[in-house]
């Protein structure tokens, strides 16, 4: 299943400075799995040791966030588009 990693610019350091990943998975969990595989610096920007999603980090599929949904066990499906965002506040 060929989905879509959309990242924002400030984690594309840790993606060789690509935007999109296309990649197969079937799972958000799935995903990570082989953000880790391709990209290790990128996984741990947005998972933690125990493979948890960070807090500060936002996860979503096409416009839903996937602690709305069934977290890392959120199905992918052909065509989705996953987006990581990286929580933004400032003065």
């Amino acid at each position: 299943m060929n989905i879509t990693i959309h990242l924002p610019a400030v984690l594309r350091t840790y993606s060789g400075s690509t935007a999109k990943i296309s990649l197969v998975a079937d799972s958000v969990r799935a995903a990570l799995e082989e953000i880790e595989r391709l990209h290790p610096s990128l996984y741990r920007s947005v998972c933690d040791d125990t493979g948890a999603i960070r807090r500060h980090v936002n996860l979503f599929v096409n416009c839903a966030e996937v602690r709305d949904r069934q977290g890392l066990e959120t199905a992918l499906v052909p065509g989705d588009v996953v987006t990581i965002l990286p929580a933004v506040s400032g003065v």
